[in-house]
């Protein structure tokens, strides 16, 4: 049997490639997993993709192993973009309401906003994705919707996501040459926030930090706004890479090392581990690997603190920080979390995918697929502002 309202996540992450298909019959009913693939990533460095032959192939073998479990066609995805090239800066649009009534309708919201994103970027750089923080009807500031109200002047403070042309136009080539086409493209930790956080938690104020692979990346909410969004080219790798140093061992022994026995606090005793490797048994340190790990996420944790400094946000987050990503299950991190941001703490894991929610790892994929169901449900005729913009950035899409 065919299914029509499949969806589909592609998560191009620096170690792996994660697949998955789900099915909603309805807005009401629960989500479905259909699929759930994950391989190992090729031609992929720090987030972005270096080797588009080398990617696409991968994400070609990753889709027709899906194709293979739900026994049908997959045809276009919903897909991450990733890497320290993306960068958010804030914005402010200003126009005169153009009804004689001075009522103010959505032509008017699609112009303040696109007069938001009058910036300068270098010939390189382009925006990926606008994110309206408020509106300011003359001079009232804190509105969140303006349509219907009545107003001369309208203003908008937004946060612009910005990115790195080439790498953008490689992500939809790799996809394209792997026989599939963009339903869209959303910031990792866009997705990751989707899958992790509950609506009250947005609306307080809270930081959700996803280290993954190659890189961690912070997004920042408050009032159910996106308010700053930083990503840092640090992530679980580099973990692993010094605990190899350390250790004088290679990356596929610290790997398992750090996985089976990592941990993110010092350790009082100096207690002696074992690891069965292919070249005999191997001890180590347990004081010495929680030294190497303690290090390398504390300097995430400096980059958080610094990106919440820039916004005054360091102390003032009622729902704290969520940590999610596959380095977030490290033993310990949100004691240290805690312990050096001065903020509550949680892990956050996928909500409401049966199978999943025990993982972080996979946050961003499913956030991926609630996106994509989140479109699919939506009414065209639904005047949702700032729509034919958003129109305009998916048909873009498709062109190589």
């Amino acid at each position: 049997m065919v299914r029509t309202n499949i969806i589909t996540g592609l998560d191009i992450g620096s170690s792996d490639i994660k697949v998955l298909v789900v099915m909603q019959k309805d807005k009401n009913s629960a989500i479905d997993v259909l699929s759930k693939i994950k391989i190992p990533s090729f031609g992929v460095r720090r987030g972005v993709i270096i080797d588009i032959e080398k990617a696409s192939d991968t994400i070609y073998t990753a889709l027709n192993k899906a194709q293979e479990e739900i026994g049908q066609e997959i045809n276009s995805v919903y897909v991450n973009i990733n890497g320290s090239h993306l960068c958010s800066l804030s914005s402010r649009g200003m126009i005169a309401v153009s009804r004689a009534d001075q009522k103010i309708g959505e032509t008017d919201i699609e112009r303040v906003l696109q007069s938001a994103q009058t910036i300068f970027l270098s010939s390189n750089k382009e925006i990926l994705e606008i994110f309206p923080k408020e509106y300011i009807v003359d001079g009232e500031k804190g509105i969140k919707e303006p349509i219907g109200m009545e107003g001369g002047r309208l203003e908008a403070e937004v946060l612009i996501l910005t990115g790195f042309s080439p790498y953008k136009k490689n992500l939809t080539q790799t996809i394209l040459n792997a026989n599939l086409q963009v339903s869209d493209i959303i910031p990792s930790v866009i997705a990751s926030s989707s899958a992790v956080l509950l609506p009250k938690q947005k609306e307080l104020g809270v930081a959700v930090l996803d280290i993954g692979s190659g890189t961690s990346e912070l997004a920042i909410f408050e009032e159910d706004s996106l308010i700053h969004l930083a990503v840092f080219p640090i992530g679980s790798s580099n973990i692993t890479n010094d605990i190899a140093s350390g250790l004088q061992i290679d990356i596929e022994t610290a790997e398992r090392i750090k996985i089976e026995k990592g941990s993110c606090f010092l350790q009082k005793s100096n207690k002696k581990e074992r690891i069965e490797t292919k070249d005999g048994v191997l001890f180590f340190s347990q004081k010495t690997l929680s030294k190497i790990i303690e290090a390398r996420i504390l300097d995430i944790f400096e980059q958080t603190q610094k990106e919440l400094k820039k916004i005054s946000k360091q102390d003032s987050l009622p729902s704290g920080l969520v940590l999610t990503g596959g380095g977030a299950k490290l033993g310990g991190i949100v004691e240290l979390a805690k312990k050096k941001l001065k903020l509550p703490c949680r892990l956050g894991k996928p909500l409401n995918f049966l199978g999943i929610d025990d993982d972080s790892s996979y946050s961003t994929v499913c956030g991926l697929v609630l996106h994509g169901i989140d479109a699919e449900n939506s009414d065209p005729i639904i005047k949702e502002p700032g729509l034919w913009i958003k129109i305009k950035k998916i048909i873009k899409i498709f062109i190589p």
